[in-house]
């Protein structure tokens, strides 16, 4: 049977892949008008890159129509499991389904329009019918946020949401189109030669999209989220810091950005006629290290858009004042604490499974509790290790620190284990069953396969380099946002109670950590393959430390008594 918490689960996963379509879609639009300047005489912009521009438009669309489908059938899918049979009539005059066919269908146009658009790329008129698609795009979202279902002030709710996603989507929209650029113009030199000269074009629109997605956010949180204890105390409050803390890190990456298109500017002259050629000899040293920044700021604002779309699925603070957290249980939560190293039996975990797992009535019992104590602490134990181990492997003569990622392969025995009792191979549960059933496990199943990923991939290239030039030296970086990912979206059931919320506000830090762990990685890669030493030894430094925070945090675990 479908579950409600698997559903949850696509579905958090659908809304974020629907907001980073909408920034490709909309993004495309106003870099082509903005940025490349289509239509207008400075533009000085190759051909070559509107047709690129065009090309990631229509992905973006794709990508939104495909993941906006797959919600409207998840839903459907719920609603028949729920009731024994699909009421499709009913289904089909809700607002969600009319809403999503409506920007489904918008979505699919836009794409055909994008297709248009490649033939004749220099052609203001077809750029400009896509974008009213995309303004139509976006206004049908409208009817898709938690403003429709409120009582008062929904229309300006409705207008500020829109007004939100549509600046996030000109900045991210914006930033892809950059790496697109960047990586399109290693194999082509106009390409290349245009690049600095978009990064400083770029500037002012990414300035003026953050400027109104931080005013409009700020309005929306402060109706929303209500109150101090609200931010901090329930999930949708704790998803809204964590999206300012995304944020604050991303405008770090965004500044160096912005200094190193004025320093190109400098380095011009000032000029506006068409760009010379930019080679890493005449470039800047900050420009120089700029794809890097992007690449970085590319990975904290694909998490940003997936912590949004997690928001949706979670009713507003202000809404469940009586099941905040206070600001000492949440603290709590991450204090010191001796680790529980000694687990309870197995058959007296699953006597207790049927009270653990009640909807109404709850009760979780010593024994899950010792359980899952266990777990997470031995877990915490692992990633410590790891991470000492890591550390000591940039010291010279440590050559043999170099093994810590088989520590993941040991993590992922453990856990495939010891993560989901009741199901195979120690539960009575089928694991395909189980896994297919309920999102808990399967975001468990997931886990593992990461673990073990991590740790083999990891081991390969640390110790035995690189040998051939399509190696996975990237792969440990993807991972982990990919871990974090699956962190932020964890959900331990489909309801706001105040125990979920403190485990999972414990799973959201871990998946804001793990977040940086791939920034850091990826930042030390791609920054040792220039004559950046010491930032890119101070990046490893940060994923390697952001490893052991987690590893903190687990070993400090314990399930809530409230």
């Amino acid at each position: 049977m479908f579950l409600q918490g698997i559903a949850n689960f696509i579905d958090d996963l659908m809304g974020g892949f629907q907001l980073l379509g909408l920034a490709m879609l909309v993004g495309g639009i106003v870099w082509a008008l903005g940025v490349l300047r289509v239509g207008a005489s400075a533009s000085t912009a190759p051909i070559a890159t509107l047709t690129l521009a065009a090309s990631v438009l229509r992905w973006g669309a794709l990508l939104l129509a495909g993941a906006q489908a797959i919600k409207i059938v998840t839903k459907g899918l719920v609603l028949a499991a729920a009731l024994g049979a699909l009421p499709l009539a009913d289904y089909a005059s809700t607002v969600q389904f009319e809403a999503g066919s409506l920007r489904l269908l918008l979505a699919l146009a836009a794409a055909a329009t994008a297709g248009w658009i490649a033939a004749a790329p220099q052609s203001l008129w077809r750029w400009s019918v896509g974008g009213a698609l995309a303004a139509a795009v976006v206004v049908s979202g409208g009817w898709l946020v938690h403003a429709v279902g409120r009582f008062e002030a929904r229309t300006l709710l409705m207008q500020l949401t829109v007004l939100h996603q549509l600046a996030a989507a000109v900045w991210v929209g914006g930033v892809l189109q950059l790496l697109a650029l960047w990586r399109a113009g290693r194999h082509d030199a106009t390409l290349h030669a245009f690049w600095p000269e978009a990064v400083a074009r770029f500037s002012a629109v990414g300035g003026v999209s953050v400027a109104v997605l931080v005013a409009s956010g700020v309005a929306l949180a402060t109706d929303y989220v209500g109150s101090w204890a609200g931010l901090f105390g329930t999930g949708y409050g704790s998803l809204v810091a964590a999206k300012v803390a995304l944020l604050a890190l991303t405008l770090g990456f965004a500044a160096l950005n912005l200094a190193a298109g004025r320093a190109w500017r400098r380095h011009r002259g000032g000029k506006a006629a068409t760009p010379p050629p930019a080679s890493p000899a005449t470039l800047p040293p900050l420009m120089a290290r700029v794809p890097c920044y992007i690449e970085a700021e590319t990975f904290l604002l694909v998490a940003v858009l997936f912590v949004a779309a997690s928001l949706s699925s979670l009713p507003p603070a202000v809404d469940i004042p009586q099941m905040s957290a206070t600001l000492h249980e949440v603290a709590a939560m991450f204090a010191p604490k001796l680790p529980s190293l000694v687990t309870p039996s197995h058959a007296n975990l699953l006597a207790g499974e049927a009270d653990r797992l009640a909807i109404v009535g709850r009760v979780a019992s010593q024994a899950a509790t010792a359980w899952s104590d266990y777990n997470h602490n031995v877990a915490g134990v692992f990633l410590v290790g790891m991470g000492a181990v890591a550390l000591l492997s940039y010291l010279p003569r440590m050559a043999w620190a170099g093994y810590w990622p088989l520590g993941f392969v040991m993590l992922g025995v453990f856990l495939f284990f010891r993560a989901d009792a009741e199901t195979w191979p120690l539960g009575p549960l089928g694991f395909w069953a189980s896994t297919f059933s309920n999102g808990e496990v399967l975001q468990h199943r997931l886990a593992t396969l990461l673990c073990f990923a991590l740790g083999l991939v990891e081991w390969r290239i640390r110790r035995q380099g690189l040998q051939r030039d399509n190696d996975p030296r990237y792969a440990f970086a993807v991972l982990c946002a990919l871990g974090g990912l699956l962190l932020v979206t964890h959900a331990h059931t489909p309801f706001e109670l105040k125990t979920d919320y403190l485990i999972q506000s414990t799973h959201l830090v871990m998946g804001l950590l793990a977040t940086l762990m791939a920034v850091g990685r990826w930042l030390e890669l791609r920054l040792a393959d220039g004559h950046s030493g010491g930032w890119s030894r101070a990046a490893g430094l940060l994923s390697v430390s952001a490893m052991l925070c987690i590893g903190m945090v687990l070993v400090f675990y314990k399930e809530p008594l409230v």
